[in-house]
């Protein structure tokens, strides 16, 4: 229990991070949680933060093998 409230604490291994906004669904005995939706700007934001690769990987153009052109 928290306070009036009852509090779920996640494994490490399984946990969402700290500040993750989640969802929690009740479906009879079972819950099921997962983030919230990520607002545009956010993804951004998480995306832009990524470190840039040492290398791009440079596709071969052509046909793909075993698809017949149209």
């Amino acid at each position: 229990m928290s306070g009036e409230s009852e509090a779920l604490l996640l494994p490490e291994s399984v946990a969402f991070g700290e500040g993750v906004e989640l969802i929690i669904v009740r479906s009879g005995d079972v819950l099921t949680i997962y983030p919230a939706r990520m607002t545009t700007t956010t993804m951004q934001e998480r995306l832009a933060a990524l470190p840039a690769p040492s290398e791009i990987e440079v596709r071969e153009t052509g046909p793909l093998p075993g698809r017949k052109l149209r």
